[in-house]
């Protein structure tokens, strides 16, 4: 068998067979397929795509180019959560405790951001002491005594995506739907959960800007779960602006917080029921949707979610006075107001654009490897549909840097007013 074969056969529309697409997961891992042609076959697959099989056994190649946990320890059914990705998008920070509070067992690994904002693990660690570094014995014990834990990812799981992923970076390969979905639910299969549920974001910060991209990128990943045995729930949500109102680290914290006590921002609350109905209708805890988030919003106003999250923190060696005080965490020197230059509604807000400022004043990670600064971040005032006044404030830029003038103008760039008001944004589009 040769690379350079397999690459023809897909460049003239040929469906590739199990044992030709793990040769070429397994040989591209060893380092004996080259990044040359590998990067030839990501953009064969750009252009051509694959079928539904392909992308099944895709995904389980990439799936065993490392080590799986096993996670048959933990009792019950584990349910997982993935994000595509947006700003503002602290829903696993709610969900974990919410889902647990019900008894469902949540063994959640999460990554780190690269890009506008910090990953869950980089939220998480703006709390004085919290750990994400977790031993197998410690994570089951914390996931079966309290139902739930939290940890970083190992470096060991999914090597092969690692590598095609920094590949399609550097050769315009990222927005192909077969490489997303097996990148992702690789991952979410090699976690070890039994059933798993997906936020896919649609809008300006999101990867898939449209609906129809979003549909198929869901409707995908979906059919590549239950291929392999695993449940899987896709729920199409809204990022055509942040989630929320707080962008950054020690931000994000704060407003789940604030979601946990039930008096958190509409959007973000409703997304967040939804994901965790989901989850517990999976986990066999609630039989339909309804009674789930009825019964979450229940948990919610009594204080028991609000509790976990106090109980998440104190098990993995966080400080949970933090949860009751949140002016203890991390804190700014510098809050800039920006504001808007002419009167109206807003009518929309690159949430993209957002993201890359709150990177620029120190929330996220240019590059692997940087540090990220826990305090910076943005906290938005105004959102779509909002009347705004010529001079009232529509943001606060919150950063350690002495100037940030690049940051001020890409924040005035993101808003746009009109003197009509727009219709209301739906959080929630569709679940497949």
């Amino acid at each position: 068998m040769r690379m350079v074969d397999l690459i023809h056969k897909k460049r003239e529309g040929g469906s590739l067979t199990r044992a030709e697409i793990e040769y070429i997961i397994q040989g591209y891992t060893r380092g004996e397929i080259p990044d040359y042609q590998m990067s030839a076959f990501a953009m064969t697959v750009f252009f051509k795509g694959m079928n539904k099989q392909e992308i099944a056994d895709f995904t389980n190649a990439i799936v065993h180019s490392g080590e799986t946990i096993d996670l048959s320890p933990i009792k019950g059914i584990k349910v997982d959560k993935h994000s595509t990705g947006g700003v503002g998008d602290k829903v696993s920070l709610i969900i974990i405790p919410l889902v647990a509070a019900v008894g469902v067992p949540v063994a959640k690994m999460s990554g780190r951001g690269l890009g506008h904002t910090g990953g869950t693990i980089d939220k998480l660690e703006s709390i004085e002491g919290f750990r994400t570094e977790l031993s197998r014995e410690e994570f089951i014990h914390n996931v079966n005594t309290y139902k739930m834990a939290i940890a970083g990812q190992s470096a060991n799981l999914t090597p092969a995506d690692k590598k095609l992923y920094a590949l399609r970076d550097v050769t315009d390969t990222v927005d192909s739907i077969p490489l997303i979905a097996s990148s992702v639910m690789s991952k979410k299969i090699a976690s070890g959960a039994d059933c798993i549920v997906l936020d896919v974001k649609v809008g300006s910060g999101a990867f898939m800007k449209s609906l129809a991209q979003a549909k198929e990128l869901a409707q995908t990943m979906v059919e590549i779960g239950k291929s392999l045995k695993r449940k899987t729930i896709a729920v199409i949500t809204d990022m055509s602006q942040p989630l929320g109102y707080e962008i950054g680290n020690a931000n994000e914290v704060k407003e789940a917080i604030t979601v946990l006590q039930g008096k958190g921002p509409e959007d973000l609350t409703v997304v967040a029921l939804t994901i965790a109905s989901y989850m517990t209708i999976l986990g066999e805890v609630y039989k339909d949707f309804d009674q789930a988030y009825r019964e979450l919003e229940r948990v919610i106003k009594s204080g028991q979610a609000f509790a976990k999250l106090k109980e998440l923190v104190q098990i993995q060696g966080g400080n949970p006075e933090v949860i009751d005080h949140p002016d203890k965490l991390p804190q700014a020197k510098n809050h800039i107001e920006v504001k808007a230059w002419q009167s109206g509604y807003v009518e929309s807000i690159n949430a993209e654009a957002i993201g890359i400022t709150a990177m620029l004043l120190g929330a996220g990670r240019k590059k692997k490897g940087d540090l990220i600064d826990h305090s910076a971040g943005i906290t938005i005032l105004k959102k779509i549909g909002d009347e705004v006044k010529a001079g009232e404030p529509i943001c606060i830029l919150h950063t350690n840097m002495e100037e940030c003038g690049e940051a001020e103008q890409m924040i005035k760039n993101a808003f746009s007013f009109s003197k009509v008001k727009p219709p209301q944004i739906k959080y929630v589009y569709e679940v497949i």
